[in-house]
């Protein structure tokens, strides 16, 4: 910068005139907190580092061409053979974060922090070191629940509000970065709700506060000083923080932490049934104004849904009383019903919307949560010629003892096979593949090549753009597609 433009810069401001190249923000909104200091230093004693170890056994050398000296014997001198080409046993350690949220002992981390762990340390900030027991995790939010037994209260952290805080607030981690010890870090909420597939129930808050390696399980504060999440992951090409990590929200960890507390593991709701995002194509051939919701492709049995009439290929618009914006949305919201809990599910089916009453059960968490939606298979068809069981790229057959036979159809399906898919056919764009069978078109259920045909000549004959399908794969998974009429 110039002296002549410097000088210029602080006539400005002495005249108030600096906010202008501030693109008419207030100074008072554009500088960031004065200091954090005072609210670091009461919050540091609660925020532990979380210490892992576990015994791993020597396994047999693999034989493959010898390295380059002295690469060799460094490699063997670190393998520590013990004659027989077998590596000999190692203790491993790893590092992470935590924090007390009781003053008796309990303290919350990641799970994936303690996994396979033969035994957890939590150290202190000053200096105490204590065997920690766990109380109870849950993989599927990343988040495990400890106990230690102190000689005296520990000083203990509150949950706060993620709902209340908006983008753009400011925020504050401390935690165990690359083992380094207790380290804060300020930045600011930048998004919320991130799905980054990481489990079923993503809702991660994100913040461009420095987080690296050993800050998971480590809280993120507002700035009252309460926990609103909880550091879990990052993204990075190095390793170390580029300004993207990512927290579990308190609003889900509170409800996680106060059951595993409670009963060792999580009771969470279940619907049962699968479903699916609907798509823009999905969404007008189900004839809406715009993609909502989330689309049943099967309702599994003996479940709530199926007790209480939900139906494949309804749109599931609200749950107790809640827009379902998108299909994530509907997991999260009946896993955190309570068991047993009436609950009413507004429907979209066939163009009408109605009501149904369900209630809600426990999920089994040793098997699928029945919430997920089946993904979109990859195109492994073959090219078909035209025929009279041709349409959308796709060559059709009804079901017979030998196709069943052939491609793992049960007896109790009743549909169309799909023989033959014609490459670069629309069909194969949306991943049809040979052994689908097609169990409805347009909603109505199909027995013949002829069914298929006639329904989709009729939605052209309606000027209608998309056919939509259901479709019974190899696996056994039942998914909508929408396929663009020519």
């Amino acid at each position: 910068m110039s002296r002549s433009f410097g000088a210029y810069l602080r006539r400005l401001a002495a005249a108030g005139g600096i906010a202008v190249l501030c693109s008419g923000v207030a100074p008072g909104h554009a500088a960031g907190p004065e200091s954090v200091a005072d609210l670091a230093a009461g919050l540091i004693d609660a925020v532990v580092n979380i210490s892992t170890s576990q015994n791993i056994g020597g396994s047999r050398n693999l034989t493959g061409p010898p390295l380059p000296e002295p690469f060799q014997q460094f490699y063997d001198d670190l393998l520590r053979r013990d004659g027989r080409g077998v590596p000999a046993p190692r203790r491993v350690q790893s590092l992470g974060s935590g924090f007390v949220v009781d003053a008796s002992g309990i303290i919350v981390t990641n799970a994936h922090v303690i996994e396979d762990a033969d035994e957890i340390t939590a150290n202190f900030s000053d200096g105490t070191r204590l065997i920690a027991e766990v109380v109870g995790r849950d993989p599927k939010t990343d988040l495990a629940v400890l106990r230690v037994k102190p000689s005296k209260p520990l000083k203990a952290l509150r949950f706060g509000d993620s709902q209340a805080l908006r983008v753009g607030d400011w925020v504050m981690a401390i935690g165990n970065p690359f083992g380094l010890g207790g380290t804060v870090t300020v930045g600011i909420l930048s998004a919320r709700n991130r799905d980054i597939n990481a489990g079923p129930y993503d809702d991660f808050l994100q913040t461009d506060a420095a987080i690296n390696r050993g800050n998971s399980g480590g809280p993120l504060f507002n700035m009252n000083g309460e926990v609103i999440g909880i550091n879990t992951a990052i993204i990075s090409p190095t390793g170390g923080s580029i300004g993207i990590g990512f927290a579990v929200p308190s609003e889900v960890a509170a409800r996680v932490v106060d059951q595993l507390r409670e009963f060792g593991e999580t009771r969470r709701g279940w619907l049962g049934v699968l479903i699916q995002e609907v798509t823009d194509e999905l969404a007008e051939g189900l004839g809406m104004d715009r993609p909502r919701g989330a689309l049943v492709s099967e309702v599994q049995p003996d479940s709530p849904a199926a007790a209480a009439g939900i139906q494949v290929g309804d749109v599931v618009l609200e749950y107790g009383g809640r827009p379902v914006r998108e299909r994530r949305d509907l997991p999260r919201m009946v896993a955190e019903t309570a068991i047993g809990q009436h609950v009413q599910v507004k429907v979209l089916r066939k163009k009408a919307e109605l009501t149904i009453g369900v209630t809600i059960a426990r999920l089994n968490e040793n098997e699928d949560a029945g919430e997920s939606g089946p993904g979109t298979a990859p195109h492994g068809g073959s090219s078909t010629q035209p025929g009279d069981n041709e349409t959308l790229g796709m060559t059709l057959s009804e079901l017979s003892a030998g196709l069943r036979e052939q491609y793992g159809i049960g007896e109790g399906v009743a549909g169309v096979v799909v023989t033959g898919v014609a490459d670069n056919s629309p069909s194969a764009e949306k991943g049809v593949e040979v052994g689908d069978v097609i169990l409805e078109v347009a909603q109505e259920s199909v027995a013949t090549p002829k069914d298929v045909r006639d329904k989709v000549e009729k939605l052209k004959t309606d000027k209608r753009r998309i056919a939509l399908l259901l479709l019974l794969n190899r696996d056994g998974e039942h998914r909508h597609v929408g396929i663009r009429l020519p």
